[in-house]
């Protein structure tokens, strides 16, 4: 039997190390915190932290600086780009990965928080795949997932 790879090795996840870190989860609906909960659930180093509202979420950040954040972009006292703004200083200071979790496939505002440094974005309804994909990458500070960023034009191209 042939060795395994680095990649095939990787894409199990059984061979990745366990996760551990912080993420703050910006969320109004209890459905979704839930949701999220349960996912968070399945890696028991993981501790998740909830705000309901977009200033509750940014004193969060800033109060218990996680490593993680999945803002939801429709808050009820502030927009999600709102509160990408506030913790720009955060993201890009100290490398805060901001991800943001919307149902709309593409708007202008993902389009501005993805430029004021946002790490990727995931459509709802969220599956457990992208969540733990996605949290693998957020929390060991791999890149991104192309899928999951805005597509970068080469210049000159139309």
């Amino acid at each position: 039997m042939a060795p395994l790879s680095r990649d095939s090795a990787s894409a199990d996840p059984e061979a990745e190390p366990p996760l551990h870190g912080t993420v703050v989860y910006i969320e109004d609906d209890e459905t979704n915190v839930l949701l999220v909960q349960a996912m968070v659930a399945r890696h028991p180093e993981v501790r998740m932290l909830h705000a309901a509202t977009g200033r509750e979420g940014v004193r969060l950040v800033r109060q218990e600086r996680p490593d993680f954040v999945l803002l939801d972009m429709n808050l009820p006292d502030m927009s999600g780009l709102e509160v990408v703004r506030e913790l720009n200083i955060d993201i890009t200071s100290r490398g805060l990965r901001l991800n943001i979790l919307t149902g709309n496939a593409l708007s202008m505002d993902i389009i501005k928080a993805m430029s004021l440094g946002a790490y990727e974005y995931w459509l709802k309804p969220l599956t457990g795949q992208v969540f733990d994909d996605g949290l693998r990458r957020a929390l060991t500070g791999r890149r991104p997932d192309p899928a999951r960023r805005l597509p970068v034009r080469s210049p000159g191209a139309p």
